[in-house]
């Protein structure tokens, strides 16, 4: 598995799996297929509701602790300093972890909420609790607030990343400042039809013997974008990390690049409902 090195150093993964909307048994048997089929990168958060059974397939899966990387996040309700604390320690507890590799904010709020979670975080970060510190759903302008404000910047930037939504601009910022992109819905969730649909995906999927959702995250693997699948089918969980044995040519990038609409499906950054 390729792995891409954090700006403090830490190792993380190039392909994990998701458990967005996964609940109890579901969760647990596709963190445990997924464990199984060489998978070491787990993302769950607070709000799934699901931590216990990712907790319960990491313990059965008997994996080593230290070959994994598991993400959880603070759910938008919880933010501010003690609050987050709090969440964070029945996040641990429920995963059934003494550490978590790399912490979340899941949402952006307000900028007050920010700077006391954040605090909470490079807290966490010192104590060793969590080994890399980040956030998701952050535009340009919620990074540099903490790039011009925080003792520790964020090392990683999780947001909605796919063929319709390619977030170039957002990918130079991050690399310009050392923050690593990571992609959800790479399969475009509850619109994956279109991806399936598309004639240039089916073109280069058959040119490479492979998937269409393969080369979808195949595309992001070549961009050096951590991505996340997410399914609880487990030929798809086994057949979205076996993407290591062929490689998009040129043409094939360029090809997919134009298909950019900047289609959003989840909330805008700056106007959550919740």
């Amino acid at each position: 598995m390729k792995k891409l090195k954090l700006n403090n150093d830490t190792l993380m993964p190039v392909i994990g799996l998701g458990t967005f909307r996964s609940k109890d048994e579901d969760a647990y048997n596709a963190v445990l297929t997924a464990l199984k089929a060489g998978y070491r990168h787990i993302d769950t958060a607070a709000v799934y509701g699901n931590e216990e059974a990712v907790g319960r397939a990491i313990k059965d899966s008997k994996v080593k602790r230290s070959e994994l990387f598991v993400t959880t996040k603070v759910w938008n309700t919880e933010q501010g300093y003690r609050k987050t604390l709090k969440q964070f320690n029945e996040s641990l507890q429920k995963l059934g972890l003494d550490y978590v590799d790399l912490y979340l904010v899941h949402w952006f709020r307000d900028f007050d909420h920010l700077t006391r979670t954040w605090n909470a975080f490079e807290t966490l970060y010192d104590m060793g609790k969590v080994k890399a510190v980040g956030v998701s759903n952050f535009n340009v302008h919620h990074l540099q607030f903490l790039l011009d404000n925080a003792k520790i910047k964020p090392m990683v930037n999780q947001v909605e990343t796919h063929i319709h939504l390619q977030n170039q601009f957002l990918q130079d910022f991050c690399t310009k400042n050392s923050i690593q992109l990571e992609a959800y819905a790479p399969l475009m969730s509850h619109h994956i039809e279109d991806l399936l649909n598309d004639e240039t995906m089916k073109e280069i999927a058959k040119k490479h013997k492979k998937t269409i959702a393969q080369v979808a995250i195949r595309w992001l693997v070549q961009r050096d974008i951590v991505v996340i699948p997410k399914s609880i089918t487990p030929k798809r969980i086994k057949e979205n990390i076996d993407v290591f044995d062929f490689e998009l040519d040129d043409e094939d990038m360029t090809r997919i690049k134009g298909l950019n609409k900047g289609r959003k499906f989840f909330p805008e950054f700056d106007n959550v409902p919740f």
